[in-house]
């Protein structure tokens, strides 16, 4: 899993986001090895290995990450300091 540490630079705490697998293409880069290499399809390493631990069976996209990222940059997120926000499908909830 993916970790990033984002501190906007003012009077606020940092905050932390941390996404499960983000749909980029070192993600895509890496199924054809991985099917290579357990004897899968493509959509069986999308479903039984990268997002198994994942209820909704979605990568989180970039833009919805940019989404978050741009949310915590507002003054309507001025309050949200000091925390870890999961952005996973429910991955942590189970």
């Amino acid at each position: 899993m993916s970790e990033s540490f984002w501190y906007r630079p003012c009077s606020r705490s940092p905050n932390r986001r941390r996404p499960p697998y983000v749909w980029t293409p070192l993600v895509e880069r890496q199924i054809p090895d991985t099917m290579k290499a357990r004897g899968m399809t493509e959509e069986q390493v999308k479903h039984d290995v990268l997002l198994a631990a994942q209820p909704t069976k979605e990568f989180v996209t970039v833009d919805e990450l940019a989404a978050l990222t741009l949310f915590l940059c507002s003054d309507a997120a001025r309050q949200i300091t000091g925390t870890t926000l999961q952005m996973d499908g429910g991955w942590t909830a189970q």
